[in-house]
């Protein structure tokens, strides 16, 4: 991927910093940001200490100005923009969509749904050839309870991106990925499990392949939607999760 400028929001920790750094372990440039300056700032570090090109920008996928900033600083910096991956988001909060209170389903389908449309379009004016790509989740494809409010805003993922595909190509091409079980933070909170209990999540999983994934596992199949390779490959959703069944 050797001159191409990707963008990865939520890229200062977990899934997000695993995707900004394999773009930069294929020879893209990486604009990495988040909201938390602290973490980009480290991992554009870790990339330009690995030979890479990194840039950090400071951004909240929920503000559209900040969305545009950030998608000129890649312009700017490196000369063009040809990659955006729109995968911060997520929710910790779980219970049943009666109690769920409204600030926090407002809250989630601004950053889990709202932005994804905000940096897809931002993206496309900004891109004469390239890729989106979307982080979603096996919970907009089936019941998730607890989770009627993230369920909600990942379906909603997965219809922008057949519905963007259509309309952006056949200059920029749009696809997303649902990783299974990545024991981040988020998901850990999630699932109300922590670090010393993953191989009771292995378990509850059922994985086929028999271990939990990686950051690097859905970094790897983002690379792969953004190069070459996946020229022909537009409005698709690759669930990366060991063979486990989505939930």
């Amino acid at each position: 991927m050797s001159g191409q400028v990707a963008v990865v929001t939520g890229g200062g920790r977990g899934i997000g910093e695993g995707i900004a750094k394999a773009f930069s372990q294929a020879g893209a440039s990486v604009v990495v940001a988040a909201r938390r300056t602290h973490e980009i700032d480290r991992v554009a570090a870790d990339i330009e200490a690995s030979g890479g090109k990194a840039l950090a920008v400071t951004t909240d996928v929920t503000d559209d100005a900040a969305m545009e900033t950030l998608a000129r600083a890649a312009v700017d910096h490196f000369g063009k923009l040809t990659a955006w991956v729109n995968n911060a988001g997520g929710s910790s909060m779980r219970m049943p969509a009666a109690e769920l209170p409204r600030d926090e389903w407002d809250r989630t389908i601004a950053v889990n749904l709202t932005s994804i449309y905000v940096g897809t379009i931002t993206a496309a004016r900004h891109m004469e050839n390239g890729s989106v790509i979307n982080i979603t989740s096996g919970a907009g494809t089936g019941p998730v309870p607890g989770s009627a409010h993230y369920g909600a805003a990942k379906a909603g993922t997965n219809s922008l991106t057949w519905t963007l595909a259509a309309e952006l190509a056949p200059n920029i091409r749009v696809n997303a990925v649902a990783p299974g079980a990545i024991p981040t933070e988020v998901m850990l909170a999630a699932i109300g499990k922590t670090s010393d209990q993953l191989d009771e999540v292995l378990q509850e999983w059922n994985i086929p392949l028999g271990r939990l994934g990686t950051p690097q596992d859905i970094g790897a199949a983002c690379v792969y939607l953004a190069s070459d390779a996946a020229s022909w490959v537009s409005g698709e959703i690759i669930r990366v999760g060991g063979g486990a069944r989505p939930r």
